[in-house]
């Protein structure tokens, strides 16, 4: 079961800082996303496939994913095994990629929200995401994800969240 949606093209706030003041820039279809983003956007749109081998391409072989709860994956088979469980299916509508150089290699946040279906066929859709990369070398070596969903599950259950 679907919301509705079709792909459109989005408006896409990029912010990303180098050496010197931050910088922003919009984008449509990836034409001004620092290569950083892209790698995250990209493998992002291979996760929401789900394809974990194909989303694998975009991490280090050392990568290391934690997930809501506090999960450690070290492979995208990991989340995908994960969200089978807790989605019937889910899909990321990606808002913005605040990009920074870090300690560690170019960090790059991607917010938005999630919408889909619990695994009873409800659908939903609103619900934040916050997911922060660390790319170098051309590849995701970390990657945290935090989202709204454990909350709308214990609002469903009649517990104030």
């Amino acid at each position: 079961m679907q919301l509705g949606r079709t792909a459109a093209k989005c408006d896409i706030r990029i912010m990303f800082t180098t050496k010197g003041p931050a910088m922003t820039a919009t984008e449509t279809d990836g034409h001004t996303l620092p290569e950083e983003a892209r790698i995250v956007r990209d493998y992002l749109e291979a996760s929401m496939v789900p394809d974990p081998e194909r989303a694998a391409t975009y991490m280090a072989d050392e990568v290391t994913i934690t997930f809501t709860g506090g999960r450690v994956y070290h492979h995208p088979s990991g989340p995908a095994g994960f969200n089978a469980g807790r989605y019937a299916w889910v899909k990321k509508d990606m808002r913005q990629f605040d990009v920074a150089q870090g300690d560690e290699g170019t960090v790059v946040y991607s917010t938005g929200y999630l919408y889909g279906a619990w695994p009873d066929g409800t659908p939903f859709e609103g619900n934040r995401y916050v997911d922060r990369f660390v790319v170098r070398d051309g590849r995701i070596v970390k990657m945290d994800v935090w989202n709204d969903s454990a909350e709308r599950i214990l609002t469903a259950r009649g517990i104030e969240a």
